[in-house]
C-alpha cells in the first residue's frame, strides 16, 4: 500500500512540474487588427486567438521555421525556413495552406515588414559581393 501511495504521489509531483514548465514561443507577432497571434513554437507556425483558446498550426515540417511576421491586409504571414538548407522566406495564407518560397538566396534572410501595398518584404541578410567584385580586387 504504501509503494501504491509512493508513485501517486511522485506521479502527481511529476505531472504538476511538467505543468509549469515554459512552453518557449517565439517571435510572438499580433496581426494588424489585433484579433491573431502568430509564433512560433518548436520550429513551425502557429496563429492563436488574441483572447486566448487553442492554437492552429500553419506549417507542418521537419525543418526549423521562425519570425513570422504579418501582411498589413492579415491575410498572409511571412516567415523564415531552413527547409532547402539555408534560411529563405516564406509566405502562407493565415487561413492555411502550402508555404510560398520567396528568396532564393544561400544568405540567411529574416522577414521585417510588408511594403504598404503587401507586393514586397523587407527583410534583413548579410549579403556578401561576389569574389569578382570591385571590393576584392584580384
Amino acid at each position: 500500500m504504501h509503494k501504491f501511495l509512493l508513485t501517486a504521489l511522485l506521479a502527481s509531483a511529476a505531472a504538476t512540474s511538467l505543468a509549469d514548465t515554459p512552453l518557449w514561443m517565439r517571435y510572438n507577432a499580433i496581426s494588424p487588427d489585433g484579433s491573431l497571434i502568430a509564433f512560433a513554437y518548436q520550429g513551425d507556425i502557429y496563429v492563436v486567438d488574441s483572447k486566448g483558446g487553442t492554437a492552429r498550426q500553419l506549417t507542418t515540417n521537419e525543418t526549423y521555421e521562425s519570425a513570422p511576421v504579418w501582411s498589413n491586409d492579415g491575410k498572409t504571414i511571412a516567415f523564415t525556413s531552413d527547409r532547402n538548407g539555408g534560411c529563405d522566406i516564406y509566405t502562407v495564407p493565415v487561413s492555411g495552406g502550402l508555404a510560398k518560397r520567396v528568396t532564393f538566396n544561400s544568405a540567411a534572410e529574416t522577414p521585417l515588414a510588408f511594403s504598404k501595398d503587401d507586393k514586397e518584404i523587407y527583410f534583413s541578410a548579410a549579403l556578401q559581393d561576389p569574389a569578382k567584385s570591385i571590393l576584392y580586387p584580384t
